[in-house]
């Protein structure tokens, strides 16, 4: 038996299963709900201020036979998050997956320290940091109640190196590094806590012209960048592996390894992940 994404009915993943991606309308997000839903699972798609964008995501899913929809929820609102939760809840009666992967940044160089502001380091923990977590305390007892339950936490290779858009999005995201492994061993074994750790990928969020993410593919080790598509099979692999606590690097090699000898130099000063 066929579905109408391709895939053979035994070879669906996420059959029966309900997933939350947060920031699902573009980008990583999009894409991870996109193979989620072609594995099988109802996916609901949040965002913001995005409506357009995410009503489309969700068509295109429906196009191919998936199952999608759409919930408006301000992550960085603790009774929003309440609400998004509720919301799952009282549309699919369960929940099995959550993806954490809306972020906010604003670009602030690392030298220039009174530019980074009280104001944008608190909204940049909020987002980042605190409403993941809120989220994960909201949707725990939902989760619970599933035997997959898991939770992919999207942070960045900017924790790893200390190089992204500004000094508080860094600390944002090595303290998600950071909590995913508290909580994996709280929540153990009933939830499965993992992060991915994106770096060089080609979004709109990074604002590189065609030219840089060229020269970025010619400094990979493996040829190119990583693409939203490759940051969705390690969601997919984390929601359905039995490891917990870890995180996936996901830059083509370029974290671990560095440029391919001869390529031209990058400037990863500033958050490209997105």
């Amino acid at each position: 038996m066929v579905n109408h994404c391709g895939d053979t009915i035994a070879d669906m993943q996420l059959e029966n299963r309900v997933a939350l991606v947060t920031g699902a309308a573009t980008g990583m997000g999009r894409a991870i709900a996109t193979l989620f839903a072609r594995q099988g699972a109802l996916v609901f798609l949040n965002y913001n201020t995005s409506a357009a964008a995410a009503e489309d995501a969700a068509a295109a899913i429906r196009s191919e036979g998936g199952r999608a929809e759409t919930v408006q929820a301000d992550i960085s609102n603790e009774s929003s998050i309440k609400s998004l939760v509720g919301a799952v809840e009282a549309s699919a009666g369960r929940l099995d997956i959550l993806v954490n992967n809306a972020g906010w940044t604003r670009r602030v160089p690392h030298t220039q320290l009174d530019d980074l502001t009280d104001e944008i380091w608190q909204r940049t923990l909020q987002t980042n940091l605190l409403a993941p977590f809120q989220l994960i305390r909201a949707a725990a007892p939902l989760l619970r109640r599933s035997p997959h339950a898991a939770v992919v936490n999207v942070a960045s290779t900017g924790a790893l190196t200390g190089q992204a858009s500004s000094m508080a999005y860094i600390a944002s995201k090595a303290g998600l590094l950071a909590i995913t492994t508290s909580l994996a061993r709280a929540l153990a074994p009933e939830i499965r806590l993992n992060a991915i750790a994106p770096g060089l990928i080609r979004t709109g969020f990074a604002g590189w012209t065609e030219e840089q993410y060229s020269a970025g593919d010619a400094s990979a080790p493996l040829g190119r960048l990583a693409t939203v598509e490759d940051v969705a099979e390690a969601a997919l692999y984390l929601s359905t592996a039995h490891v917990t606590g870890e995180t996936i690097v996901v830059d083509a090699g370029l974290y671990r390894l560095g440029p391919r000898p001869n390529s031209a130099p990058l400037h990863l000063s500033h958050e490209t992940r997105r």
